[in-house]
This record gives C-alpha cells, sequence and structure tokens, in this order.
C-alpha cells in the first residue's frame, strides 16, 4: 500500500510543483477520511490541486462554484413535480459525487454554506424528509479566499469544524516557479492523470489506517495538548473531544503513510498546525505562529 501512496505522491509533485509538504498533508486529511480546507489567494493551484488528487484517486469529482446567489438545492439538488407518475421524484444535485471542490465557498452565504453540514458530517443528506445517502468515499475539499477580500462571508465555527484539515498553498519558490512557467499546461497533464489506486484499495488504506496504534504515553501526549488549550490565555476557547479524535486520526493516516504500524509523537507535530489552527481562535493568522506555544510548553511523556 505504501507504494502506491509513494507513486501517488510522486504524480501529484509533477503536476504540483514545489509543495510537497502540503500534498502530503492534503493526501492524509482524505485517506483519513476526512475533508480539507484550503484558504488561498486566488491562482496558485487550489482548484488544480483538489482535480489532481481526484484523478490520481479514481474518484467521480465534480465542481460547485460558490457565489453570492447560490442556493441550497444549487447544491443538495430538488424533488420536480412528476406529471405522468403524480409524485414529486428527487433529483439529485452535484453534491452526490465521491469527491466535491467547493469553491470559493466562503463566497456564498451562510445558508448555501450549511447545505454542507449534513453531507460532511454524516455522509447523507435530508430533503423533504427524506434521507438520501452520498457515495462512498465522499470527499469535500473547499477552498476560500482571505477574510480580508472583498464579498466574503466568514466560515462559523461550526462549519470550520468539519474540516479536519485547513492548508494554504502560497506562492511557488523561485525554481518551481520557473519549471510551471516553462513546463506544460497543467490541465492537459491532469487530463492525461490515471488513477493509482486499484478499485477498493482506498477502502483498505482506510481500514488499514484505523489499525495503526497509539500508545498510553502517545494518548498522554495528546491530552497534554488539549488541556493546554483549554487552560492556556493564548486561546480564547480550546480544542473540543471532536478535535482530539481529528487529531489522532490525522497522526495514523500521517504514521501509516510513513510505513509505521504505531503513532509517535512527531506524528502529532506534523499534523497539528494543520488540524488545530483554524480550531483556535487566537488572533494568529499564520498556522505555524498559532501552535507555537504548544509546542514549546507542552512536553512529550
Amino acid at each position: 500500500m505504501q507504494n502506491a501512496i509513494q507513486r501517488l505522491l510522486d504524480a501529484a509533485n509533477q503536476v504540483i510543483l514545489g509543495k510537497q509538504h502540503q500534498i502530503r498533508l492534503a493526501l492524509c486529511c482524505l485517506l483519513a477520511r476526512g475533508h480539507l480546507l484550503i484558504e488561498d489567494v486566488p491562482g496558485v493551484g487550489k482548484t488544480t490541486l483538489a482535480h489532481t488528487l481526484a484523478a490520481l484517486l479514481g474518484l467521480n469529482y465534480q465542481r460547485i462554484q460558490f457565489t453570492s446567489d447560490i442556493l441550497p438545492s444549487d447544491i443538495i439538488g430538488t424533488s420536480v413535480f412528476d406529471a405522468q407518475n403524480h409524485q414529486f421524484k428527487f433529483h439529485p444535485g452535484p453534491l452526490f459525487n465521491q469527491m466535491i471542490l467547493a469553491d470559493e465557498i466562503n463566497r456564498s452565504t451562510p445558508k448555501a454554506q450549511s447545505a454542507l453540514l449534513e453531507a460532511m458530517e454524516e455522509r447523507q443528506v435530508t430533503v423533504e424528509g427524506e434521507t438520501y445517502a452520498l457515495p462512498l468515499p465522499f470527499f469535500v475539499i473547499a477552498t476560500q479566499n482571505p477574510s480580508y477580500q472583498l464579498g466574503t462571508f466568514p466560515l462559523p465555527e461550526s462549519q470550520l469544524d468539519r474540516f479536519l484539515m485547513r492548508i494554504e498553498l502560497g506562492y511557488p519558490d523561485h525554481q518551481a516557479e520557473r519549471l510551471l512557467l516553462s513546463g506544460q499546461n497543467r490541465h492537459d497533464m491532469i487530463s492525461r492523470l490515471s488513477s493509482q489506486l486499484p478499485p477498493g484499495q482506498l477502502l483498505s488504506i482506510q481500514q488499514a489506517i484505523d489499525q495503526v496504534h497509539a500508545a498510553p504515553a502517545l494518548l498522554d501526549y495528546l491530552q497534554a495538548i488539549l488541556n493546554f488549550t483549554r487552560e492556556s490565555s493564548d486561546y480564547p476557547s480550546g480544542l473540543s473531544p471532536r478535535a482530539g479524535l481529528a487529531l489522532l486520526t490525522a497522526a495514523k493516516a500521517w504514521a501509516f503513510m510513513q510505513a509505521r504500524n504505531a503513532v509517535i509523537p512527531e506524528d502529532i507535530q506534523a499534523v497539528l498546525p494543520a488540524v488545530a489552527a483554524h480550531r483556535l481562535r487566537s488572533g494568529q493568522t499564520n498556522a505555524s505562529a498559532v501552535i507555537g506555544p504548544i509546542l514549546s510548553k507542552v512536553a512529550i511523556p
């Protein structure tokens, strides 16, 4: 399985240049059954990354462009009266795909944003009292522009908490940008990508991640982190139990990607900025700055 993961990472790094760590975090998030939020300025490759991962994982992919006038029914679908059968028939919306790119999610109103809540948490949607299961696996990769840009509606804490990880891509370094400028068109490269995982292997990987061991001492370290955020004056509110479970799941996936069957403290530290920073309202905008006090003050047992 690790060989397939490495092939996938190598292929993604050929398309998204100079962002090896962000690509590894994004894949870790998806393998852990999580949803991913990418926040950055337009044009740095957020959509390209989502499309690349969908192609390499062999998932049905649908992009939903969030705008200020989008309605929940535009996302979920709607019931239309069938005159022949004299009953309403549900027509699924674009949400009914294995991977959804919610592009510029914070340009839509809170009402439209909330349409994703049940889908992300329960892998199902309810329309007029009827519940419809979403395809499995089901992932949401959402992109958002920085909140200082015009026409944005900040995501509420309840929506942010549905994302296992939040990452930033940033501008490429000089060498990567030069290769980008002189290389092939990224859309053409994506169109030639093929799935690196045979059918069913993604589910097998997810089941294997569940079996990665977390020793009692490792759980002590995790709980120390949670307690520190709840007691420290650096954070208005600490990490919730759900955030603790998210951190453990992400650390297990990170350990599995490193070909280990047990979690070590470095795994928690590797995923901590992406998992915890968007859940801690510290006033800092940089994830490393948000997590800095935790890493410097919480001792490893």
